[in-house]
């Protein structure tokens, strides 16, 4: 009987004839985002500037697969697998010798063997309803540039918007690197990355081990293999109590909250990003100067007092004398951010300036400008998180609110700026905390505070006006083309309005904004809007002035 098997597998040998990778219609759909894709290529580039012969590891994918048998049935690793066939159509079509060309689409597909009788056919295929998709636009030789073309909104499941998305973006970027220097990442990809394969004859089993690899508060985690670590290290006396203090740190924040916070510890105390898995890592840049007899010193200096910290920044509970309320509107506004890579930075500042609101204003105001502005410039993971690091470090060199890497550069300014002015409203991610950012000013004065379950953005001019509305009078098809999306034509509402407020001429519209059964909070926006008599594209320019004003101000985004 066959038994579970695990082996360390080069990418060259996981896309090969020994593997026929199938996506079960089960599972979900490729889901990856931009982000996630450019990542993956930013860690290969950055193992591949090391220029060391070492193996690079991927993870893992789990696999039920009978022995000798290629069909492979994938129960974790999808992504990841997608991803990398993306990335190897993607250097295939940008390469220039026929030869590259020819061994890198031989990872993507089989060419097929009538000696071995092996058939033609992708190395992976995905889903029945996006696998003729992906066999046509990504693994068939030469269709990357005919993917590219495609527009996304014509595109029939969001995995093949991802596709077509991560294409383009892994495309932008190698399209910039020389010839040769592609070719060395091909040759990477193929001898010295590897993935760890587990496979297991059935399907039962194969989700027993994906559910101990990946579910939270079952398995053994880095913390507890830290905290068996810290409390091995303890006298007699300690033990106890400071397993306690562990184990009620841990409960306070629950198990997955705690586990992040070692994440964040990890850069609180090396100033670096991560470069390797947490346990390896945590062990030799922070536990490793505290187990030589401050065992009990980590407990009570470290793990206690950052949680309670982690507990104040994530629940905006901040307590002082006086001046508390402006820090918790601090950690609201960065929590509305869609990642949390400032939160090391943060829980550093509350650890050591806990006693001090003063001080912690004007920190995290620093720290929101400087976060909102890689927020809405989509700025990737690795330069972001290089960016805290960097900061970090200046903070532990005691520089504070004078550290360089607060302050925007003119460059970082002006895309932040160009941005605002920009189209707002395509940018799902950022569009909602710009308006309520906004909102907020506007409402400042009078210390409007919303806690409503929804808030939508929606735009004043529609988007697709009805062919005798006063809106094609008003606006001519270039100034609607340019408007619509831009901040100045955009407001806030607690619910979904498009089913009421459709495309309605603008006095009528006011009305069913503001009136009746779905009658909208009234947000600061939205009530300039109200105010007005008309909309013109002149108009819409004085507001997109003010706006962008309002922001630049609040953020010192105009130049020195």
């Amino acid at each position: 009987m066959q038994q579970l098997q695990a082996h360390e597998v080069t990418l060259h040998k996981v896309f090969s004839s020994d593997y026929d990778f199938r996506i079960p219609d089960y599972q979900r759909p490729y889901a990856w985002d931009v982000e996630q894709a450019v990542q993956l290529l930013s860690d290969l580039e950055e193992s591949l500037d090391r220029g060391s012969d070492e193996p690079y590891f991927l993870g893992s994918v789990v696999l039920v697969k009978t022995n000798n048998v290629p069909r492979a049935e994938v129960i974790d690793g999808q992504q990841r697998l997608t991803t990398l066939t993306i990335l190897l159509s993607v250097l295939r079509d940008l390469a220039r010798n026929p030869n590259v060309q020819a061994s890198l689409d031989k990872l993507v597909t089989e060419p097929g063997d009538q000696m071995l009788g092996l058939a033609p056919k992708p190395r992976l295929r995905l889903r029945k309803r996006d696998a003729g998709f992906f066999q046509q636009y990504v693994q068939t030789p030469g269709v990357i540039g005919t993917l590219l073309r495609l527009k996304e909104h014509t595109l029939p499941t969001d995995a093949q918007k991802a596709v077509l998305r991560n294409a383009a973006a892994l495309q932008d970027i190698l399209t910039g690197w020389p010839d040769e220097r592609r070719l060395q990442l091909g040759q990477m990809l193929a001898l010295r990355t590897y993935l760890v394969v587990v496979s297991t004859p059935d399907l039962d089993s194969a989700h027993r081990i994906f559910s101990v690899m990946n579910s939270r508060g079952l398995d053994l985690s880095p913390t507890d293999i830290f905290k068996a670590r810290i409390i091995g290290a303890l006298g007699d006396r300690e033990t106890e109590e400071c397993a306690r203090k562990w184990e009620d740190a841990e409960e306070a924040l629950g198990r997955e909250d705690f586990a992040d916070l070692f994440l964040h510890l990890r850069m609180v105390f090396s100033g670096r990003r991560a470069e390797r898995e947490l346990l390896r890592e945590f062990q030799d840049q922070v536990l490793n100067q505290y187990l030589a007899g401050r065992a009990e010193s980590f407990v009570n200096d470290v793990v206690v007092p950052y949680a309670d910290a982690y507990a104040q920044i994530r629940d905006a509970n901040y307590a002082a004398p006086n001046g508390a309320e402006k820090i918790n509107a601090w950690f609201k506004r960065l929590g509305q951010i869609d990642n949390n890579d400032w939160r090391p930075v943060a829980l550093w500042a509350v650890r050591n300036h806990a006693d001090d609101p003063v001080w912690l204003d004007g920190f995290f105001r620093a720290l929101e400008r400087l976060s909102a502005s890689m927020f809405i410039r989509r700025v990737y993971t690795t330069p972001r998180v290089t960016r805290y690091a960097d900061l970090m470090r200046e903070l532990d060199a005691g520089m504070g609110l004078t550290s360089s890497s607060f302050h925007l550069t003119e460059e970082e300014k002006a895309s932040t700026l160009a941005r605002l002015n920009g189209d707002v409203y395509s940018v799902t991610r950022t569009r909602r905390y710009i308006l309520l950012r906004l909102d907020e000013l506007l409402a400042s004065a009078s210390g409007v505070v919303y806690d409503h379950k929804v808030i939508t953005v929606e735009h004043v001019l529609p988007q697709s006006p009805k062919a005798d509305s006063q809106w094609l009078k008003n606006f001519d098809d270039e100034q609607r083309v340019y408007w619509t999306h831009r901040l100045g034509n955009l407001v806030l509402l607690n619910r979904a309005k498009n089913a009421y407020a459709q495309n309605y001429d603008f006095t009528e519209k006011k009305v069913k904004y503001f009136t009746g059964k779905h009658g909208a909070a009234l947000f600061a926006l939205t009530i300039e809007v109200m105010h007005a008599t008309e909309w013109t594209p002149e108009l819409l320019r004085q507001r997109q002035e003010e706006l962008v004003g309002r922001l630049a101000s609040e953020w010192e985004l105009l130049p020195a």
